[in-house]
């Protein structure tokens, strides 16, 4: 996604309902940085993992799969936030219908955050500071997706940075800290 505007804000502007009208943004230390839409297939991705992964979450009544754009706050002053292409919050943790339909963004650390990773230079630094940014606010398991891979990488939270707890391949179920193994296999994803 390539960036396309600028702009500064503050914690105040941002609860004021800044930026307004638009989607895909981030925030970084106060400065809104608009990106381009996502490509199509970014975005099938995420429509058949959002698919599957809310069918497997719902069915055991574990919590929330929430879609980009829904705001995670990374710290008030200067604002930053992310926007993770989708998000697991278990139900313990306010991961029910109910409770998500109050918020208007998330400010604790999501169970799982989900990125669809394409190569690029770009998108390559800019996913080197989302993962510094869950790392700091504690999130504690990470998937990244490639689509040119068919493949799922899962991380885990450890204190000195990102422990690899496994690459999953096309019939390969997921394994995860939070959710167990998936129902699904990985290959579902990319069909």
């Amino acid at each position: 996604m390539a960036e396309v505007a600028r702009k500064v804000i503050t914690w105040e502007d941002y609860l004021q309902g800044e930026p307004k009208d638009l989607e895909c943004y981030e925030i970084e230390d106060g400065e809104v940085i608009v990106v381009g839409a996502p490509s199509g297939e970014h975005q099938w991705v995420i429509k058949v993992l959002l698919r599957v992964l809310d069918d497997f979450v719902t069915s055991r009544q574990l919590g929330i799969v929430l879609q980009a754009p829904f705001d995670v706050v990374v710290q008030r002053d200067p604002v930053r936030t992310r926007q993770p292409d989708l998000l697991f919050l278990r139900k313990e943790r306010g991961g029910t219908p109910e409770q998500i339909r109050q918020l208007k963004r998330l400010e604790i650390p999501p169970d799982i955050v989900i990125e669809v990773v394409l190569a690029s230079e770009e998108e390559t630094e800019r996913l080197e500071h989302k993962l510094r940014d869950y790392h700091r606010i504690g999130v504690p398991e990470v998937w990244l997706v490639y689509p040119e891979k068919r493949a799922v990488e899962v991380l885990v939270w450890a204190e000195d940075g990102w422990r690899w707890h496994g690459l999953f391949f096309s019939k390969d179920k997921i394994r995860s800290t939070i959710l167990g193994e998936t129902d699904f296999a990985v290959g579902r994803i990319f069909e």
